[in-house]
């Protein structure tokens, strides 16, 4: 089925499980502050605090990091006024259509999804029901507002394409065009920023050294001695993104550098190549401070008036309900549930 009957929307969400780091600000907040500024979309972001409490939560720092979370969005650049702004609690038609999905889900789909078998580990039989069900509720997180695009990194793929795979088995089921067929957007150099102590892994807040990662939260000398103590090779930079190729220290500070400047990695390689690393290093440093400080003084501020914060989640979801009430109704319509 073809999207063109529906508004284009795009959704998107970030668990606040604290921490955020680098990677979710190149791989997840610029690019939704991006898209909102696109004007090509309504946009609709999201805390998913219910995606959240799968893993046990601490009540009081899971309410601290969703607030937190909030701050991150707003000072990354996500007006609340142009992009509906929320945590997913707020809006029980998430959980109640996750509710139909998981009657439309098949086992055998979950079974597949490798973030459940990851997250799980040996240790699966004892692992909740939420976990093993989580893409089902992603589903509903997507299409209870009839989002035809999702901005997602490569660990989200599965899911999203299981996403589809719902909506299209509920048209077909019920023989009705209801349900877009959802579109990821995979795009930009940072998509997946990768550790500063080793370019194979993913940057993480998990990593026991701290020197592995950009937090949000860190000022202008700790991101500067951060990326100068990135680990490197002792070779020049090349001048050609295939001079990357097993090198992935030196490709993923292209990469941060290149989406910190809006620009390709080729456009960076063709200034930067035949430079060594001494050279290239406060370069990037620079940048990234330049682009980073005034998001941690923002963040900062924001968490000195959670009133506030609370006040705008609040309103973000009265403005996702005028969306998701009316097509959670049809949902039930077409289902047979009496009204």
């Amino acid at each position: 089925m073809a999207n063109t009957a529906f508004q284009p929307r795009v959704f998107s969400g970030i668990q606040p499980s604290g921490g955020l780091t680098l990677g979710n600000y190149l791989g997840a907040l610029k690019r939704f502050a991006d898209m909102q500024n696109e004007g090509n979309f309504e946009t609709i972001y999201c805390m998913v605090d219910l995606h959240a409490i799968t893993v046990w939560q601490d009540p009081e720092t899971l309410k601290r990091n969703t607030r937190e979370l909030c701050a991150g969005f707003i000072a990354s650049g996500v007006d609340p006024e142009k992009s509906i702004l929320f945590n997913q609690s707020q809006v029980p038609e998430h959980a109640q259509l996750a509710w139909i999905f998981n009657t439309v889900a098949r086992m055998g789909w979950l079974n597949r999804m490798t973030q459940f078998k990851d997250k799980a580990g040996k240790n699966r039989e004892n692992a909740s029901v939420g976990l093993f069900a989580y893409p089902s509720l992603m589903a509903a997180d997507i299409l209870i507002y009839h989002a035809t695009h999702v901005p997602v990194g490569d660990d989200q793929k599965q899911h999203l394409e299981l996403t589809r795979d719902i909506a299209a088995k509920f048209n077909h089921d019920y023989g009705v065009d209801f349900f877009p067929i959802t579109e990821p957007v995979i795009e930009g150099a940072a998509t997946r920023v990768m550790s500063l102590r080793d370019g194979s892994k993913k940057m993480s807040k998990s990593d026991p050294s701290d020197m592995s990662r950009i937090n949000m939260t860190d000022d202008a000398d700790a991101i500067a001695g951060k990326l100068r103590k990135a680990r490197t090779d002792p070779d020049a930079l090349p001048s050609e993104v295939k001079g990357l190729d097993d090198r992935p220290e030196a490709r993923n500070l292209i990469n941060i550098y290149a989406a910190f400047a809006d620009m390709t990695p080729e456009q960076v390689l063709a200034d930067v190549g035949g430079k060594q690393f001494s050279e290239f290093k406060p370069m990037l440093a620079e940048l990234a401070v330049s682009k980073l400080s005034p998001i941690s003084s923002e963040m900062s501020r924001l968490m000195q008036d959670q009133d506030e914060i609370d006040k705008i989640l609040r309103r973000g979801a009265e403005r996702a309900r005028e969306i998701t009430e009316p097509i959670l109704a049809k949902t039930y319509d077409i289902v047979g549930m009496v009204r």
